[in-house]
């Protein structure tokens, strides 16, 4: 995707204006980003789906003026023709092709930030109720009408006691009505309410913004794993060290303690020796890119793989075929690191796996195909078999 090239999808604009205008700083609304939208999933196979036990859903609705929540799987959804309930549906990139070719519209955004796509459903006077999210989100319009009003307000407080998180004092500075094919960008923190005019679906690409308390959190993890791995013991699924770390092994010494009066007191000497050897971590770039592409190249945890066993064999494949990332399957790279499915890969991340993660795709008459080393030919191997990548025969003509 080139970022200079104007998009209907961000109305005229180009990723590169779009990133610097709006990204994380103000709405976007968007008429006819995708006209004649028409989504493959309707709403009847949206509320079969929400049916099926690995898929996570959420159905809300109004009873005497209150919220209230149920979590999926459901035996019985509303009817279409009750008002004020919304069905909502995750990951819907995981179960529909549709959804996940979607998906890969938004792709001047780093595959990295991506989350998830939601499906709403909702009967005329549907929704759930005034509310910010934590994330970036576009709101599409698939079919129906919604109403939204947004507000940049700084009072984010929330109605205690309710199993939604309502704003207790919202306070709408603006004002859409979304038709098919709109669309209504949104950053972090903008308080928003939609509300369906009659029956409508809204699909919402949500893009995850993390706090600095899950970085940091992630960052010592990684590190108690590249301690580990100096000690010896099993880390990844290869059992392969993550990355070269300090040698901690020697142990901690006091020839020169003294015989003390005062035993329940914690000797400075220790003390300082916790804190020397909490500073000989490095929390460096590979560091962070080892936590980040393990943690963010982690499949849906409802994610089921399809294995092709009989594509095993590398040597066997066509000429003409073409290497496919499954819908499912999330591949991320810096550096030498490669990562896929919340796994470090123990081949380093050549032109051709690079090539695979940004355009999802690798004829194998390509260039960088052909250049592959046999680590990585042998790699494909493998994740071709567990199902994370497909072998496509590309049909002559």
């Amino acid at each position: 995707m080139n970022p200079t090239t104007a998009l209907p999808l961000l109305g005229g604009l180009s990723p590169e204006q779009f990133m610097r205008r709006h990204w994380q700083r103000k709405p976007l609304l968007i008429r006819q980003a995708i006209p004649g939208i028409r989504p493959a999933l309707s709403v009847a196979a949206l509320r079969k789906l929400a049916r099926r036990d690995e898929v996570e859903s959420r159905l809300i609705w109004r009873e005497s003026g209150q919220w209230q929540m149920e979590p999926g799987p459901f035996a019985r959804l509303p009817k279409a023709g009750e008002r004020e309930w919304t069905l909502l549906v995750q990951g819907l990139e995981q179960h529909d092709d549709w959804a996940a070719a979607l998906m890969q519209q938004f792709r001047f955004i780093p595959d990295a930030r991506f989350d998830d796509i939601m499906v709403s459903v909702a009967g005329d006077g549907g929704g759930v109720g005034p509310h910010f999210d934590s994330y970036d989100v576009f709101l599409l319009q698939a079919a129906g009408r919604r109403r939204w009003r947004i507000s940049q307000q700084r009072d984010l407080s929330l109605v205690p006691g309710l199993p939604l998180k309502i704003l207790r004092n919202f306070q709408p500075e603006a004002e859409y009505l979304l038709e098919p094919g709109d669309m209504l960008y949104l950053p972090p923190h903008v308080a928003h309410d939609g509300v369906a005019e009659g029956s409508c679906m809204t699909i919402s690409v949500g893009f995850r913004s993390p706090d600095r308390a899950t970085l940091a959190r992630g960052m010592l993890e990684a590190a108690a794993e590249q301690l580990a791995a100096r000690s010896g013991m099993p880390t990844g699924p290869y059992g392969d060290p993550p990355l070269p770390g300090p040698d901690l092994s020697a142990r901690y010494r006091d020839p020169g303690q003294q015989a003390t009066d005062t035993p329940g007191l914690i000797p400075d000497g220790l003390v300082e020796a916790a804190q020397s050897a909490a500073q000989a971590v490095r929390f460096d770039a590979a560091l962070a890119a080892r936590f980040l592409g393990c943690w963010l190249s982690e499949p849906h945890p409802n994610a089921v793989f399809c294995a092709d066993e009989d594509a095993a064999d590398p040597s066997q494949w066509p000429a003409g075929a073409t290497l496919v990332l499954d819908r499912r399957t999330r591949m991320l790279y810096r550096a030498r690191q490669l990562f896929i499915n919340g796994e470090c890969a123990p081949v380093t991340a050549e032109a051709g796996l690079r090539r695979l993660a940004d355009r999802r795709m690798l004829a194998l008459e390509d260039a960088a195909a052909r250049r592959l080393s046999q680590a990585a030919r042998l790699c494909l191997a493998d994740w071709v078999q567990a199902g994370w990548v497909r072998l496509q025969h590309n049909r002559p003509g």
